[in-house]
């Protein structure tokens, strides 16, 4: 199974487009907030499940704060980040992830990517593809791939 991870594209999907374009034959989408009312766009575009939640700038959105999904064997936390003070560090969002029973946690928010892979909870962040904070400022999102066996692999890309 493989999944695309993106988030904030903030209603500028050229770079998302180009990202559907290099990663062919997606199993899902996971978008983590800050779509500014491109969702229906964004499900129209790609023939897979599609998960989103809102963030701090999808003010008018019908989307859930937040999502608890399976993949494979794995709880998974969806959510953009900004009530768990994200910018701030990863301690409450890792610990209220552990305390619901969740195995992973993504989020965005911050515009910078993370794979974060600890004893009890891995912390994934696609960063952005439209506004990258991190340096070197590149467009970034993750790919995930789940294996027959339950095995997870996670890649930071960029464009």
């Amino acid at each position: 199974m493989k999944i695309l991870i993106v988030s904030d594209t903030h209603r500028k999907e050229d770079n998302f487009e180009k990202v559907l374009n290099i990663e062919k034959n997606i199993d899902m989408l996971i978008h983590l907030g800050d779509v500014e009312g491109s969702e229906d766009y964004i499900r129209s575009i790609v023939a897979c499940p599609c998960y989103m939640v809102a963030g701090n700038n999808d003010y008018f959105s019908m989307l859930n704060r937040e999502l608890k999904i399976k993949i494979g064997d794995y709880n998974v936390l969806l959510t953009h980040g900004h009530h768990y003070y994200v910018s701030l560090g990863y301690e409450t969002i890792a610990s209220e992830a552990i305390a619901q029973g969740m195995d992973i946690v993504m989020f965005g928010h911050t515009h910078k990517p993370l794979i974060d892979i600890q004893e009890e909870i891995t912390l994934i962040n696609p960063g952005s593809l439209t506004y990258p904070r991190q340096e070197g400022k590149r467009p970034s999102y993750i790919v995930m791939e789940l294996d027959d066996d339950g095995h997870i692999w996670y890649e930071i890309k960029y464009l």
